[in-house]
């Protein structure tokens, strides 16, 4: 491995680091060597992508900027100190959300969400402000690639307290050198293919008991650090397909992970909070991170939805359908989603909220954006499979059906599409597009999308709270009693308009 350490790793760099002893589970069995295991190895791959994108040449402008030890990091790992760096981080992220044509969420640039923040708001974590500070630089120097699980599992939520279950991470030891944690968090989401993961509090069910407070960052090859997975779209696309028949699901499955912590020793320099219940409930909240969340999560969706729109274009083409009024109009209500995203995108970008001598992106917008693509993802996949309908489905089982001789003819006469498109490029397009919502893999970003940020009734809230906190509200029902001002029960109260006594016949009687 390369000696530098200022600067990101490069793509075989990467996988190479990844040869930690990390206990990753699946199927019974604990995987050996993750970045050759076929759940796991050309996910791997596609991160290594990225990170050798950051070395490329023609992409380096727009994802790189000097980092604290005078090397270079992704811009987003970075506090931006006014709209023009602001913006630049957003292009930042729609480059590098290209290399994975939008299906990465928990890609190495998300978590600049948080690190990005940590220079600016150091005072937030009392007590450990240092440490805040050295992971700010910390994370630039390699450009780790760090992952989060800040949900409780969905398990004794109904108790009043989060401290009331022993399933919940909780500090079992405390020593000088550090605490001793145990519990369950979820979901570590890609975690597997990652270098650290940062542990928080962000449910709903508030916490009582200071055990139950640390925030930390932890190794994911440490000792006692455990990640169940979930079944394997990659493996279940190996074994049963090819990447013509599942050529998302072979690469881009950000596989979930169970993240148990038995025992897990963490130093206190990786301490970003503990004792102080009041500020572990509010780190959600406070932290910074939500809003830059939002940015970076609008952006990806942003380019992913040009990713389904194209595909969706090239499959009403092939149907022959895409002359079809009806069929236009869904097609333009796909659209409209996709334009929706990239101007919340652009408007969270393009503000310049003062936080901490840093910028953020307009809360307004980023909350607007949790709640409409909840509402978006699912729409557009209603309409694909409305205007596209048996298409979808009017498939041959295997890319090995069209390598036999005799059912070759079969498929070139009644499978080929619309324009000239032959069997097999018809096929390959139809395919892709189930891949986007009908697979497990569709199915799961679907249920990505919808949850992403938060339960649905929190995203809402959210709009709420801030329209009453930040005075909006009040100026809306202002807005509105101006115009009621204008008129009472005997006509208009204002001396530009005319009353309609002389018109009237209710008035005259």
């Amino acid at each position: 491995m390369s000696e530098a350490k200022n600067v990101p790793f490069t793509g075989q760099e990467y996988l190479e680091s990844l040869n930690d002893d990390r206990e990753v589970w699946i199927y019974g069995e604990r995987v050996k060597n993750i970045t050759e295991h076929p759940a796991f190895r050309n996910s791997a791959r596609m991160i290594a992508r990225m990170y050798d994108a950051l070395h490329d040449p023609a992409r380096c402008d727009v994802l790189t900027t000097e980092n604290d030890s005078g090397g270079f990091t992704h811009r987003f790992f970075r506090a931006p100190r006014n709209g023009a760096e602001q913006l630049a981080q957003r292009d930042a992220i729609a480059e590098i959300q290209r290399v994975s044509y939008g299906w990465m969420g928990r890609s190495p640039d998300y978590k600049g969400s948080f690190v990005g923040t940590l220079g600016a708001n150091n005072s937030f974590y009392k007590g450990f402000e240092k440490n805040a500070l050295r992971w700010y630089s910390k994370a630039q120097e390699r450009t780790w690639y760090i992952n989060h699980a800040i949900m409780n599992p969905p398990v004794d939520r109904n108790k009043p307290s989060a401290d009331q279950s022993d399933v919940y991470v909780r500090v079992v030891k405390e020593t000088d050198a550090g605490i001793y944690v145990s519990g369950a968090k979820v979901v570590a989401t890609n975690s597997a293919l990652t270098h650290y993961t940062f542990v928080a509090h962000a449910g709903q069910v508030p916490i009582k008991d200071p055990k139950y407070s640390p925030v930390f960052m932890v190794p994911t090859g440490a000792r006692g650090v455990k990640m169940i997975s979930r079944v394997s779209n990659e493996y279940r696309a190996a074994v049963l397909g090819s990447p013509f028949d599942y050529p998302l699901s072979s690469r881009l499955d950000e596989n979930d992970a169970i993240l148990v912590l038995d025992n897990v020793f963490i130093p206190w320099e990786d301490v970003f909070m503990y004792g102080d219940v009041d500020l572990a409930n509010r780190w959600a909240l406070d932290s910074g991170f939500n809003n830059r969340a939002s940015m970076h999560g609008c952006t990806r969706l942003a380019v992913k939805l040009d990713f389904m729109c194209g595909a969706l274009a090239k499959a009403l083409e092939i149907t022959g359908a895409n002359g079809f009024h009806g069929v236009q109009s869904r097609f333009g209500e796909a659209l409209a989603w996709r334009n929706t995203m990239w101007g919340l995108s652009d408007a969270m970008a393009k503000s310049e909220v003062p936080w901490h001598g840093m910028v953020q992106p307009d809360a307004r917008f980023a909350s607007a954006y949790r709640v409409i693509s909840q509402i978006g993802f699912p729409m557009i996949k209603n309409i694909i499979e409305t205007i596209v309908a048996s298409g979808l489905i009017y498939l041959n089982s295997h890319a090995n059906d069209f390598k036999d001789p005799m059912l070759r003819g079969y498929l070139d006469t009644y499978v080929r599409g619309s324009g000239g498109v032959d069997a097999e490029g018809r096929v390959k397009t139809m395919k892709l597009l189930w891949e986007t919502i009908g697979t497990e893999f569709g199915a799961r970003s679907e249920l990505y999308e919808i949850n992403y940020l938060g339960s649905n009734d929190v995203t809402r809230l959210a709009n709420l709270y801030d329209a009453q906190t930040s005075g909006d509200l009040d100026h809306m029902k202002a807005f509105v009693e101006k115009c009621m001002g204008e008129y009472d029960i005997n006509g208009w109260t204002v001396p530009d308009l005319i009353n309609p006594d002389d018109v009237s016949v209710l008035t005259s009687r």
